[in-house]
């Protein structure tokens, strides 16, 4: 398993959330890596190298460029506002809903702000576009690694990317890794990719980007959307559009009751729909947050049912690229997503 480690993702550094307007400690912090980063070298799993720059235009891939434009110069804008800005992290306050236009941007900052979050426990750092670019050439270059010979790659990384769409972030995601990962595989020559979420959050970005498309097929394994965070999609019925109707697969389990066996059923599910697909190679949103331990999730999935989540899909026999997304710093995050990177390594 080659794994590709974002050195700078501990620029990013959220001070608080705001959480039903009250600043709250971030659960997206820098330790979350730290124990995953840990026993992938207690292991020997394989070499962790860092990631070659990607050019901007291979985002441009998947997320729209006014809204790249946007994160790379958006701290800028915020000192600008107020030297104070620069002990404060920059959220939105203004968001445009049913009737309200998008396609204009405003020249106000805090309305810009509005125009591409859709929450506000999403703050803008100092270091935010730095760790979030180094993060998208992780998961570009795990993808080119299946190009070149490796049967898996993982990118390590953080904030992760599954809730940024192409032109928004949200739920402590900037880009979306897992997209730039697949959308790079088909530049790179392949006609058809898959993308298994397995994080407990639905990926409403990923489902964003590709709906309409039938050269990616998505399918995503998590919590009920009317009970859990991204709440306005992530349904069954949302099966694709245009082109892309019938690749777009959601798999929902009910909040609050873990199961770990209804969560392996449904894992199943995906795995007959991947193989029907036939995809040249595959990409795991890989999200530790299933585990029975999780304070803001959890379908009571042990250590050992990671390894067994592994082997499940090396058993597809695809390239495979893992990309890490959800969970809380737990002592067992570390071991459970590296259970999963083992699964895969020695089951074939």
């Amino acid at each position: 398993m080659l794994t590709f480690y974002n050195e700078q993702h501990a620029q990013h550094r959220a001070r608080h959330e705001l959480v039903r307007g009250v600043p709250t400690p971030p659960r997206e912090t820098p330790d979350r890596i730290d124990g995953v980063l840990a026993e992938l070298g207690r292991r020997g799993l394989g070499r962790i190298v860092t990631p070659h720059g990607v050019p901007l235009m291979s985002l441009e891939r998947v997320h729209h460029p006014r809204y790249l434009h946007f994160l790379r110069t958006a701290w800028h804008e915020w000192l600008a506002q107020a030297p104070a800005n620069a002990g404060r992290d920059a959220f939105a306050s203004h968001f445009p809903v049913r009737g309200m236009r998008t396609d204009i941007e405003p020249d106000d900052f805090g309305a810009r702000l509005g125009l591409y979050a859709i929450d506000t426990v999403t703050p803008l750092t100092a270091g935010t576009w730095t760790a979030a670019k180094t993060g998208a050439d992780c998961a570009v270059n795990a993808a080119h690694a299946l190009r070149v010979g490796e049967r898996g790659s993982f990118a390590l990384t953080r904030p992760p990317g599954h809730h940024a769409g192409p032109d928004y972030y949200g739920g402590a995601c900037y880009l979306n890794n897992a997209a730039l990962a697949a959308q790079h595989l088909l530049d790179d020559g392949l006609q058809r990719v898959a993308i298994l979420d397995v994080d407990y959050h639905h990926g409403n970005g990923t489902q964003a980007i590709f709906y309409e498309r039938a050269d990616v097929l998505c399918i995503s394994l998590h919590a009920e959307p009317r009970t859990a965070y991204p709440f306005y999609c992530g349904h069954p019925d949302e099966t694709g559009g245009g082109h892309g109707l019938g690749y777009n697969v959601n798999l929902v389990l009910p909040v609050g009751a873990p199961n770990p066996q209804a969560w392996f059923t449904a894992l199943e599910t995906a795995c007959v729909r991947l193989s029907m697909y036939r995809p040249d190679a595959l990409v795991v949103a890989l999200g530790g947050n299933t585990f029975q331990g999780e304070p803001h999730g959890g379908f009571g999935l042990q250590g050992g049912d990671y390894l067994r989540l592994g082997e499940r899909i090396a058993w597809l026999n695809l390239p495979t690229c893992f990309v890490f997304e959800g969970g809380s710093p737990l002592r067992e995050l570390g071991v459970n997503v590296v259970n999963v990177l083992e699964g895969f390594e020695t089951a074939l």
